[in-house]
């Protein structure tokens, strides 16, 4: 499992990241970091983290590993989006994208990539935190014997894309 992350966009979804950038941008993206790193150890998933440096950023994409995630700028004149698309676009893995951006998440949904938004992504890293069980494989399907309370038929039957989806973010 391959997890994209926008950062700016994550940065400025979630309320401790976004005190920390009032500090600086550079605390931002550390808290960030940090806060993703902890996700890693506990789960073990690939993570790139992509940030814009379109505006002022060196003449190349610039890349860096730290803390066994993968953090790319973009190159002066082009934005995150556009890197994040080439990274879906060349995908060989499963890959999950953490965005609130309409335009990404419109994109990945096309390429049949499942995007999450970043209060749901911070709310896995909660439960990955806390609860160490909570990703354990489970079958919620089970109707735990108690007759009559399970619906079937076709109309409650989610399409193949939405049981994809559902099936990475189990993974998570």
């Amino acid at each position: 499992m391959h997890i994209i992350i926008d950062g700016y966009n994550m940065i400025r979804q979630l309320d401790t990241l976004r005190r920390s950038e009032r500090n600086s941008l550079e605390a931002g993206r550390r808290a960030l970091v940090r806060l993703v790193s902890l996700y890693k150890k506990k789960k073990g998933h690939k993570l790139t983290v992509v940030f814009d440096g379109w505006q002022s950023g060196s003449p190349f994409e610039e890349r860096e590993f730290e803390s066994g995630i993968s953090i790319i700028y973009s190159r002066l004149g082009e934005r995150a989006d556009d890197v994040i698309k080439r990274i879906v676009r060349s995908k060989e893995e499963e890959v999950v994208v953490v965005t609130s951006d309409r335009d990404i998440i419109s994109y990945v949904e096309r390429k049949n990539v499942a995007a999450i938004s970043p209060q749901n992504f911070e709310g896995r890293i909660s439960d990955a935190q806390n609860r160490p069980d909570y990703f354990a494989d489970t079958d919620d399907d089970e109707d735990n014997g108690v007759p009559g309370t399970k619906k079937k038929g076709p109309a409650k039957r989610l399409s193949r894309r939405k049981k994809n989806e559902l099936a990475k973010m189990r993974k998570l």
